[in-house]
């Protein structure tokens, strides 16, 4: 199936208007070959050489056109690895109850959270206004990536009372959720009080931990958790990879 869609391409592209740069034609080929489903969501794209057979260009021009797939959020590059189909939108609803793992599981995906870093700060008036604490208030900072299918798809930062929850980094870093890591400080019911839906581009550190180009678009969403008898226990904005999910929003 790969080979003939890239045959088709290539076809396509040598019948293509001549004033279209070579490489936008085979990267506007090769997205109508993904569109068309010749390429499964997840799989290897062939590789720059025979790409580049195929079509009859060099290499250089293969990796233009790579790249501008990589842009509009086609593929992406895995260094070592190669370039590989980006999976369809994975729908996320929003809803009093949002697990992450429950979400993306439920969708027939393999939903994974890793600790990438974390620190405490100062709570700054915003946020302590969110948690209902004094401004300056020590809070612990969780920097977290979480996974579908071991694709990067969300990079979220949550806000915890640092002196109610001594240790959730640790504690979290073990159980890689963070409703087992409530468990563990006697949470066992939490509920989504607020969220906040706006729309940025990916700066450095997003797009590296994402794997997305700098510039994508991101879906943020500022959420406030509470615990059952309505006091805020968490904060958190998280920035979702656009083009690998779409936010549905349930009563």
């Amino acid at each position: 199936m790969t080979r003939q869609a890239l045959q088709h391409a290539a076809i396509s592209a040598q019948d293509g208007p001549s004033g279209i740069l070579l490489w936008r034609r085979i990267a506007d080929e090769l997205e109508q070959s993904i569109a068309r489903g010749a390429f499964e969501p997840g799989s290897k794209l062939p590789g720059e050489v025979e790409i580049a057979e195929r079509f009859g260009v060099n290499r250089h021009t293969v990796r233009r056109a790579i790249a501008a797939l990589a842009q509009r959020g086609l593929v992406r590059a895995e260094r070592g690895s190669g370039t590989y189909i980006e999976q369809r939108r994975i729908p996320y609803p929003i809803r009093p109850r949002t697990r992450f793992s429950e979400i993306v599981g439920g969708a027939g995906h393999a939903a994974a959270g890793r600790l990438i870093a974390h620190a405490i700060e100062a709570a700054e008036a915003g946020l302590a206004r969110r948690l209902r604490l004094k401004a300056g208030t020590p809070l612990l900072r969780l920097d977290l990536l979480r996974q579908a299918d071991r694709v990067p798809l969300c990079a979220a930062s949550t806000w915890l009372e640092a002196r109610r929850f001594p240790d959730a980094a640790r504690v979290y870093a073990g159980s890689h959720s963070i409703t087992r890591m409530l468990a563990q400080f006697g949470i066992r019911n939490y509920a989504r009080k607020t969220s906040r839906v706006t729309a940025a581009i990916a700066e450095a550190a997003d797009a590296a931990v994402l794997r997305i180009a700098l510039g994508r678009p991101l879906l943020v969403v500022d959420s406030v958790d509470v615990d059952a008898d309505g006091a805020p226990i968490l904060a958190t904005r998280a920035r979702f990879a656009a083009d690998r999910l779409e936010l549905v929003i349930e009563p």
